[in-house]
């Protein structure tokens, strides 16, 4: 053991945790097997369905405001716990968006992306021997400095047996007992499920209860289909309570660079984060806040671009792995489909999703992401490169010429 092994603290846990030659976080894993597939066929153009990020850069009229708000001079300083036109807009747009009365800039605290957010919170709630309740597949940052904390995360598997929501009435007493917090993602990543307004009066009931704080993640929120309206927990009587709501820039908006995003809560909850993380960072950069709250004042023109194409591209993409043979239906938020794995292909039967994943990526040279927490699905993104319309169409031909001559069985 070397000196800085030997100062590494306990609760940290296992110390290959740290040796990242032998333990790679899984999109990591993925970026290499998929780079691995292009070197060894480099005259075939890879068709990455596995993005999980916007294909547009951020609207003109944002970074307009962005470079404007740059030159000026008293914008140089540190933000702190943010501004006061920000926080306003964040309160505007979830009464236009979710339809949220009565919250004041009290309620509102911003953060330098939800990933900061997620980090933080943990500290605000979790001592040594508490519970955090944690989704999978799902987003692990709450659960990972839960455990930094000395806490202990408990793994919610969401199954299609229970549409996607987490089974919380058989969690042992022990874990109940002791669960301090737990995360829920709806709209969901990778699931796609949405949340009803009595899913959430439910969630709130057992959480009341049981004396659980909820964390809801609605980096998707805003995204929606089919005539889904976006619903937010917060807009449930009794949520606030126990409940803090964290909104980003990144996926609606394009901003995923920026760095921004806002949590939502009661004052006393947002007074423990403000805390938190005036201790932690210094605010994210003020021309940036300025951007996101002209983006959050004009989201119906900026949301609204985005959801038609998506939109359009479910619609192509839901038909072409249907006429392969895929189970699927187009989601109602989002932008993923997540659909059981094929059994196999010609001779080979595949085990798990990251079989069929590694087999369609070799021999198709389509990249997706697998996921085998509940269940094996792949998980395909419509934010895939293509420019025009034209271009969509004429992909999705390409896509199902080259899973068509796998001759998948399901």
């Amino acid at each position: 053991m070397d000196f800085i092994d030997s100062m590494i603290s306990e609760r940290l846990g296992d110390l290959s945790f740290f040796n990242t030659t032998t333990r790679l976080y899984k999109f990591e894993k993925l970026k290499k097997i998929t780079k691995d597939a292009q070197l060894k066929n480099p005259g075939i153009k890879l068709i990455n369905l596995g993005v999980g990020e916007p294909d547009r850069i951020a609207n003109d009229k944002v970074i307009d405001v962005l470079c404007k708000e740059s030159y000026k001079n008293e914008n140089r300083f540190y933000a702190d716990n943010g501004i006061l036109e920000f926080q306003e807009a964040a309160c505007r747009f979830m009464k236009n968006v979710y339809d949220i009365d009565n919250l004041t800039c009290d309620n509102i605290m911003h953060g330098i992306g939800s990933k900061s957010i997620l980090a933080m919170i943990p500290i605000g709630f979790i001592n040594p021997g508490d519970v955090c309740l944690m989704t999978v597949p799902g987003y692990p940052i709450m659960g990972t400095y839960s455990k930094f904390l000395g806490g202990e995360v408990y793994n919610l598997p969401l199954c299609e047996k229970n549409n996607f929501f987490p089974d919380l009435e058989n969690i042992p007493q022990d874990i109940l007992t002791r669960a301090k917090l737990l995360y829920i993602n709806y709209p969901n990543n990778p699931t796609g499920q949405t949340a009803t307004k009595e899913y959430y009066e439910y969630l709130i009931s057992f959480c009341k209860k049981n004396k659980i704080f909820i964390i809801s993640d609605m980096a998707y929120g805003a995204l929606t289909y089919n005539d889904y309206k976006p619903l937010s927990i917060l807009s449930i009587p009794g949520a606030m309570d126990v409940a803090m709501e964290i909104h980003s820039l990144s996926k609606s908006f394009n901003m995923t660079g920026f760095r921004m995003a806002f949590v939502v809560g009661s004052t006393k909850s947002i007074k423990l984060y403000s805390t938190i993380k005036g201790h932690t960072d210094s605010g994210q950069f003020i021309p940036i806040q300025k951007a996101a709250a002209f983006a959050l004042d004009n989201y119906k023109e900026l949301i609204e671009e985005n959801i038609k194409r998506y939109s359009r591209r479910f619609n192509l993409l839901v038909d072409v792995l249907k006429n392969i043979g895929f189970k699927v239906n187009k989601p109602d938020a989002g932008f993923y489909l997540y659909v059981p794995i094929p059994k196999g292909a010609g001779d080979i039967i595949f085990h798990n999703s990251e079989e069929a994943f590694a087999y369609i990526l070799e021999h198709a040279m389509i990249s997706t992401v697998p996921w085998d927490d509940c269940g094996s699905y792949l998980r395909f993104s419509v934010t895939y490169e293509a420019l025009t319309q034209q271009d969509e169409i004429e992909l999705m031909d390409e896509i199902f010429n080259r899973l068509n001559s796998l001759n998948l069985i399901f």
